[in-house]
């Protein structure tokens, strides 16, 4: 009769998500992962292949969860949607530093599977779409992509310290780039 299993492939990309938050992408070991959900390493290769294949599993877990939180937005107004669904961005950029690295490119990071990031983007191109037309969503919801994530970057790395207000600054730029689409 075989053992019971004392984890599952969940359970340690949990935890792999878990050791890049606090630790950087350095810090996701087998070992570590291991010692986490409570096994031996070699316990780990029965659900994963290797830390490349970890990582790429870290990668699409930390998508799903951005696309869970943005796809709740539900807001009729596409304007009022796109605040939200940038707000919902800038929270897990704060919230889940590595993880939103992780999501939008960081060096090292394996890319998501295409169809992750088409899931990831449809509440932003439907939203973008209502203001721009079909024509030109891809295009509204990369120049928003873009700001948002350049600004978040900044932000996260302290170089946004020439003063006045972060918050208020992130407000302006953010209505300004709507006003735009709305145009």
């Amino acid at each position: 009769m075989p053992t019971p299993d004392k984890t599952s492939r969940e359970a340690i990309v949990a935890a792999g998500r878990e050791l890049v938050e606090r630790d950087g992408i350095a810090g996701l070991t087998m070992a570590a992962v291991a010692q986490r959900v409570g096994v031996q390493p070699p316990s780990l290769y029965k659900r994963v292949r290797d830390r490349e294949e970890l990582l790429s599993l870290v990668v699409a877990a930390s998508i799903d969860d951005l696309t869970e939180r943005l796809a709740a937005q539900r807001q009729l107004d596409p304007r009022a949607r796109l605040i939200a669904l940038a707000g919902v961005i800038r929270a897990y950029a704060h919230e889940r530093p590595v993880g939103f690295a992780l999501v939008f490119g960081a060096h090292g990071a394996p890319s998501p599977e295409s169809e992750a990031v088409r899931r990831s983007v449809a509440p932003l191109l439907d939203a973008v779409a209502e203001l721009t037309g079909s024509e030109h969503a891809l295009d509204g919801a990369r120049m928003l992509t873009a700001w948002a994530t350049g600004y978040l970057t900044l932000e996260r790395t302290d170089r946004l310290r020439l003063g006045g207000d972060i918050d208020a600054a992130w407000t302006w730029g953010l209505n300004r780039i709507v006003a735009a689409l709305e145009a």
